[in-house]
């Protein structure tokens, strides 16, 4: 039993230990969306993904580790999941644009 609370203890503790976003990539923070996906980025280094596709959702609540060039990664130890950024962050007309996986984002909030 004490083994088994050792364990869920330190999955809690690791659970929190997102890295904040560095200052140079704060235009990252925001609620980022298009049909299928929802995308939420905290300067804490919080992310929450949603994305609907073939009848179905995959959803990813977890810290932020690291960057790598404009891609982002996202999980805790050695379960990740690299969100892969090929229109980092940039303003067209007035609004915020982003494209991850394929797919175009528009920031709808800060």
């Amino acid at each position: 039993m004490k083994k088994i609370l050792s364990i869920i203890t330190l999955l809690f503790l690791l659970s929190g230990c997102s890295n904040p976003l560095p200052e140079d990539r704060l235009n990252y923070v925001g609620e980022w969306q298009s049909k299928e996906v929802n995308l939420l980025i905290l300067a804490d280094g919080t992310v929450a993904y949603k994305r609907l596709q073939n009848g179905g959702s995959t959803s990813i609540n977890a810290p932020l580790q690291s960057f790598s060039g404009d891609n982002f990664i996202v999980g805790i130890s050695f379960m990740t999941t690299t969100f892969t950024v090929s229109k980092p962050p940039h303003q067209i007309a007035g609004k915020w644009k982003m494209t991850v996986d394929g797919i175009e984002l528009t920031k709808t909030r800060e």
